[in-house]
């Protein structure tokens, strides 16, 4: 596998992993959660090895593949718009072939091709691994469609080519699927039961990618905290486990400690954790490990006790005050972003008032909010009413927005004269002057370029910021460079 230097659209320089000898071009697109993201990497090496090398221009390729999301009706919106547009570069190059993957592809099925003429194959998240022979099946003229869902963790065994990748940061998956049936979300049936990966293959592609001069990693799943391995099986059999099984079984608090210790000047983040799920001893593993980065992305999607049962999250609001405020008494600087729904089905004035005192409450450093978007087929959908009117769920959209933006500045101002470890990623955006990169508290810092170069751990001393953005000026190298 050779190196090849690019550049995206915003001119960043991106490594791509190029296999000599490979005469077919790879052009992929990822939309939705990091996990997609994650799988487009499986997905790019699969097909390598089956005679593709990625390209970053759309006209050049020979195969298309969307890597899609259905969370929300946007999302989805969003995809076929740019199915109109690798529609427009088809007829030009008729010989292109255009697949849709992941969720999207899992909820929709074979109904795809009759929607969207343009399609000629479907693949599920549990399917990536039959790709070279929907691809040979589509090469004789014939649409493929596999969307089986599996009940075993498929991808452990592949080492994934990093796309777009700025050499310093990484993906890891350690889970794969949900088991917790939150009434909105379609998740557990595009992508199937919970189910944990080998922990030893998880610290092999730690330790290769740290070999390779990565020096972050983030390690996925839709509930990080739900990690459990025991030697097979989903994590709902494990009633059925040996005793010896059971003694051995690592758990997500002791599958973190094993990264941190495994390589202890690389950085490590996780996502996505849910309140019910995440235990003390995951707190207090963070806490113990400095190379374990201090954030927290822990949805609540509504601060009311009725709407959180409505919504059959397995936690009250008060229980989700009890987790903060032991995050805060371990971890006092500890960074806590949300994801919150406004408009949910039945929600009342009063239940959006105690989502923003919850706000109130937490503070958070950011979040990720939307107006409840009813999904097909959930739980939600078929059973409960959308009433919630559409400028209501605007409203309200707006002020919790608006609230977040003055606790984003509050929080990004607690910065103002600290000097942090930043970890630098790429040229600002706005600058070619200066790095950006980010804190342990995932928080974006710029600073002039100096002599350092990316993947340089630099000290900064943090003199400004916006509500998203802290500015500053660096110090010299930390200790971990």
């Amino acid at each position: 596998m050779e190196k090849i230097i690019d550049e995206n659209k915003q001119g960043e320089k991106l490594i791509l992993d190029q296999k000599e000898g490979n005469q077919r071009k790879l052009f992929i697109e990822s939309y939705g959660c990091q996990m997609n993201f994650s799988d487009s990497e499986i997905v790019a090496s699969i097909l390598s090895e089956n005679g593709f090398n990625t390209t970053q221009n759309l006209e050049d390729a020979d195969l298309v593949l969307v890597n899609t999301c259905s969370i929300r009706d946007k999302a989805e919106q969003t995809v076929r718009k740019r199915l109109e547009k690798y529609n427009a570069v088809k007829k030009i190059n008729p010989n292109m072939k255009v697949g849709v993957l992941g969720c999207m592809a899992e909820r929709l099925k074979s109904k795809f091709l009759e929607e969207e003429k343009i399609v000629d194959l479907v693949v599920g998240p549990d399917a990536y691994k039959d790709l070279p022979n929907l691809v040979a099946e589509v090469d004789e003229g014939r649409n493929a469609v596999n969307v089986i869902l599996s009940k075993e963790e498929t991808y452990g065994d592949i080492a994934p080519v990093r796309l777009n990748s700025n050499g310093v940061t990484a993906f890891v998956s350690i889970t794969r699927g949900c088991d917790n049936m939150c009434t909105f979300c379609v998740v557990p049936f595009t992508r199937g039961r919970e189910r944990s990966r080998d922990p030893q293959s998880i610290i092999e592609e730690i330790n290769d990618l740290w070999s390779k001069g990565f020096k972050e990693v983030t390690l996925l799943g839709q509930n990080v905290d739900s990690y459990l391995w025991y030697g097979g099986g989903l994590k709902k059999d494990f009633s059925k486990a040996s005793d010896l099984q059971k003694a051995t079984a690592i758990n997500f608090s002791q599958l973190l400690e094993m990264c941190a210790k495994a390589q202890p000047k690389m950085r490590f983040r996780f996502s996505t954790s849910n309140p019910q799920d995440m235990t003390l001893d995951v707190i207090e593993t963070m806490a113990k490990h400095n190379n374990i980065c201090n954030y927290i992305h822990l949805p609540v999607q509504s601060g009311s006790n009725r709407i959180l049962q409505e919504m059959n999250r397995q936690h009250t609001r008060e229980e989700y005050f009890e987790m903060i405020d032991n995050i805060k008494r371990l971890i006092p600087d500890c960074a806590i972003s949300q994801d919150m729904i406004s408009g949910f089905p039945t929600e009342t004035e009063q239940d959006h008032q105690d989502t923003l005192s919850l706000m109130e409450y937490v503070k958070y450093d950011f979040g990720f909010m939307f107006a409840y978007s009813e999904r097909p087929g959930t739980m939600a959908e078929r059973k409960m009413e959308d009433d919630v009117p559409e400028d209501t769920k605007k409203r309200r959209l707006q002020e919790i927005i608006n609230l977040q933006q003055q606790h984003s500045l509050y929080r990004t101002e607690q910065h103002l004269g600290k000097v942090e470890e930043v970890l630098i990623e790429k040229s600002s955006k706005k600058s070619d002057a200066h790095w950006s990169g980010r804190n342990s508290q995932n928080t974006v810092v710029v600073f002039p370029k100096e002599h350092y170069k990316v993947g340089d751990f630099v000290n900064v001393k943090i003199t400004d910021c916006t509500t998203a953005t802290l500015i500053g000026e660096a110090v010299g190298y930390s200790e971990n460079n």
